[in-house]
C-alpha cells in the first residue's frame, strides 16, 4: 500500500475518532452524572479519542435499564402480596427518636419502610466472628437460606460457607445463592458447579442481560447478604474470602423484622437475575428481648434519582456535634466535599479513618489530594495502621449509626447496587463508638506533610489518579 493512502487512510480515522469523541463528549455531559465525573469523560474522549471511546462504550453509562422495568413486571403478579406485606411491616414502624425524623422520613420514601422495632443487632467485628456467626445461623435454618456475595473465593471461608450450605441443601432446606460476575471473575465454575449438584439454586446477578446493557460491565452487585428463614439477616462489609480473616471489617446481624427487609432486597435482585419469584413462607418475626429500630436501605444505578449519595448527603447534613465516618476507599465528589466541609465549618466533630495502606493504588493516590481541603476545614482524617481496613461505618451524633457496603467513593455512591442497616439505639451507638474509638487509637492523624512533603511525581500522579476516578 503506498505511504500517502496509508497517511491518508490514518487520517481518516484520526478524524472519524475526533468527530465521535467529540459528539460523546457532549453525550457525557448531558448525562446525569457528577460534575467531576462529566469534566473527567469531557476532557478524555476530546483529547484521546481512540482510547477513551471504547471505554466510554463500557464504562460511560450512569443508569442500569430493566431493572426497574422488571421489578414492575413482577407486580403484575405478586403486587398484591407485596403491597399487604409492605402495610404489615409498617405496622412495626418504630416511633422517630429526635433528630431522625428528617433520615426516617428519606429511609421511607426510598424503600416504602420505616424504620422498625422489635428487632435485636449484633455487631459482628472482623472476619472470623462474622463467619463463626453465620455458619452457626445456617445451621439452625429450617425452611431456607439466601446467600448473596459480592466477592466469593475458592479458599479456605468460601468452601466452609459452601459446605455448610449443601449440608443444609441435604436436609430439605432451600438454598439461593447469588453472586456478581465481575466480582467473582476468578471463582472456578467447580464452586458453584458444586452446589448446583447439590440442589442449590445458584446466580449471578447479570448486569449485561438485556440488549441495552451487554457491554455494561460498569455496573456491579455490591451487596453482602445473608438471611435465614426470613428471622436472621446479615448485612456489611465482609466477602467470601480468607483475606477478609486479616481485615479490618464490620457487620451486622440483624433478628427481627428488619431481617425481612433485607430478604426483600435480595428477592429482588434474584428476580432481576433469574427471572423467577423466590416463594417463601416468612412470618414477621418478633422479638420480645429487643427493641432496636433499624432501617435496610438498598440503592443503586436503577433508582430514579441518586439515592445512596442522596442518603449519605443527608446523614452528613444532619450532624450536629459529632460525625464519623470510616471508608477504605476515600474519592468523594465535589458535592459530598462540600457537605463535609460544611459539617467541619459548623462545628460538628468530623473524623474520617482511612486505611494507611489502601489495596488498590489508584483510589489511594487519589485519596490523598482531598488532605489539604479537607484538613484546611477542620475535618480530621486518621490513617488505620493495623491492618487493611476493609469496614463501612458511618455514625451520627447519638442519634443513628450505619453499617454496609457503602464506600465514600464514585463508584459505591453512582454505579453499585448497595445496601446500607441504619440503627437508632443507644445501646448499639455505644458500641459503634467503643469500636471506632478502638480504631482511633489504633490510627495515625493525617498531617498536611503527608501530602504536601511527597515528590512532585507523587503528586502529579495523585492528581490524574483523581481525575480518573469517576471513569472507574
Amino acid at each position: 500500500m503506498p505511504d500517502s493512502l496509508i497517511l491518508s487512510l490514518v487520517g481518516t480515522i484520526l478524524l472519524v475518532a475526533e468527530v465521535l469523541g467529540v459528539t460523546l463528549a457532549v453525550h457525557a455531559v448531558m448525562q446525569p452524572r457528577s460534575s467531576q465525573g462529566a469534566i473527567a469523560w469531557f476532557i478524555a474522549l476530546i483529547t484521546m479519542p481512540l482510547i477513551t471511546i471504547p471505554v466510554y462504550a463500557v464504562f460511560g453509562r450512569t443508569r442500569f435499564f430493566g431493572y426497574t422495568e422488571a421489578l414492575r413486571s413482577a407486580e403484575e403478579h405478586i403486587g398484591t402480596r407485596v403491597r399487604e406485606w409492605l402495610q404489615q411491616m409498617n405496622t412495626l414502624a418504630a416511633k422517630p427518636t429526635p433528630g431522625l425524623e428528617v433520615i426516617n422520613a428519606l429511609s421511607s420514601n426510598i424503600t416504602n419502610i420505616s424504620f422498625l422495632r422489635a428487632n435485636s443487632v449484633e455487631l459482628l467485628i472482623d472476619g472470623a466472628a462474622t463467619y463463626d456467626t453465620m455458619i452457626r445461623a445456617i445451621e439452625s435454618a429450617n425452611s431456607y437460606v439466601l446467600v448473596q456475595f459480592y466477592i466469593v473465593r475458592d479458599d479456605i471461608v468460601g468452601r466452609r460457607l459452601r459446605n455448610a450450605l449443601i449440608t443444609q441443601a441435604h436436609k430439605g432446606v432451600r438454598v439461593l445463592f447469588l453472586y456478581d460476575e465481575i466480582g467473582c471473575i476468578k471463582l472456578p465454575n467447580s464452586y458453584l458447579d458444586t452446589m448446583r449438584n447439590a440442589g442449590i439454586d445458584v446466580s449471578g446477578f447479570k448486569t449485561t442481560k438485556g440488549r441495552s446493557n451487554r457491554f455494561q460491565i460498569n455496573f456491579r452487585n455490591h451487596r453482602k447478604l445473608l438471611v435465614v428463614d426470613g428471622r436472621s439477616g446479615f448485612i456489611g462489609g465482609h466477602n467470601l474470602g480468607k483475606e477478609y480473616l486479616k481485615y479490618r471489617d464490620t457487620h451486622l446481624r440483624v433478628d427481627g423484622p428488619a431481617a425481612q427487609h433485607i430478604q426483600f432486597t435480595f428477592m429482588k435482585d434474584w428476580y432481576w437475575a433469574t427471572g423467577q419469584i423466590a416463594a417463601l413462607t416468612s412470618p414477621l418475626p418478633a422479638i420480645e428481648s429487643s427493641d432496636q429500630a433499624v432501617a435496610i436501605v438498598n440503592t443503586g444505578p436503577a433508582d430514579t434519582a441518586y439515592n445512596c449519595a442522596i442518603l449519605f448527603m443527608t446523614l452528613i447534613s444532619r450532624a450536629r456535634v459529632r460525625l464519623w465516618i470510616t471508608s477504605p476507599y476515600f474519592v468523594p465528589d465535589d458535592a459530598m466535599v462540600i457537605a463535609l466541609q460544611a459539617a467541619a465549618l459548623r462545628g460538628v466533630d468530623v473524623r474520617i479513618i482511612l486505611p494507611d495502606k489502601a489495596d488498590q493504588r489508584i483510589v489511594e493516590l487519589a485519596s490523598f489530594t482531598y488532605y489539604d481541603v479537607m484538613l484546611k476545614s477542620g475535618v480530621r482524617l486518621y490513617r488505620y495502621r493495623e491492618r487493611f481496613m476493609h469496614q463501612k461505618v458511618i455514625l451520627v451524633d447519638n442519634v443513628v449509626a450505619g453499617v454496609g457496603t457503602v464506600n465514600l467513593d464514585n463508584r459505591s455512591l453512582y454505579l453499585n447496587f448497595e445496601a446500607t442497616a441504619l440503627v437508632a439505639d443507644d445501646v448499639f451507638i455505644q458500641q459503634i463508638e467503643a469500636m471506632l474509638t478502638t480504631d482511633l487509637e489504633n490510627s495515625v492523624p493525617v498531617m498536611r506533610e503527608h501530602y504536601d512533603n511527597k515528590p512532585l511525581p507523587f503528586r502529579i500522579a495523585s492528581r490524574i489518579a483523581r481525575l480518573a476516578s469517576p471513569l472507574l
